[in-house]
């Protein structure tokens, strides 16, 4: 007798076709290029999980100062923007040398930073890694906002 307990089965996935571009999807977006350096590497020469978390804050740097919302705008602003959550699906490893494409798009913001991130291959347009994070504002008094300031809203819907 099974219980839900017992390991499934992995369902296969199909190779991405050749060519195929991936694309982070968001009401605006940008992309930044980084090469995997020597050091982004873990003793069996492939990229470290925990350095994609780092490339996805390349992009949302990038992202929030299109938004002109860069974090010393939030400072001045009186919020603090904690990463509350993180969530990376890793498709293939990178490796030393390789030029990556890390975009990231916004998806939410009036009561929170949703935004999502698809790392591909520069050259091939091939997916490495997607994921999402999330963030809430915090007050100077430390106290979660349930709602986004202004500060953002404004910025984000002048943009629109």
């Amino acid at each position: 007798m099974k219980t839900s307990l017992d390991p499934q089965p992995i369902p296969e996935r199909r190779a991405s076709a050749p060519g195929r571009k991936h694309t982070v999807r968001g009401v605006l977006t940008a992309t930044v290029e980084v090469e995997v350096a020597f050091p982004d590497l873990d003793p069996m020469a492939i990229t470290w999980h925990g350095n994609y978390l780092r490339y996805f804050e390349l992009s949302r740097v990038a992202l929030m100062r299109r938004i002109d919302y860069d974090y010393p705008d939030m400072q001045a602003s009186g919020y603090t923007w904690p990463v509350i959550e993180a969530k990376l699906r890793y498709v293939r490893a990178a490796r030393y040398g390789q030029k990556l494409r890390v975009s990231a798009g916004l998806q939410e913001w009036e009561n929170r930073l949703l935004i999502g991130y698809v790392i591909t291959d520069a050259e091939t347009g091939a997916r490495v890694t997607t994921g999402y994070t999330i963030q809430c504002a915090v007050d100077a008094d430390g106290e979660l906002q349930l709602v986004s300031p202004p500060a953002l809203r404004e910025r984000v819907e002048r943009l629109l």
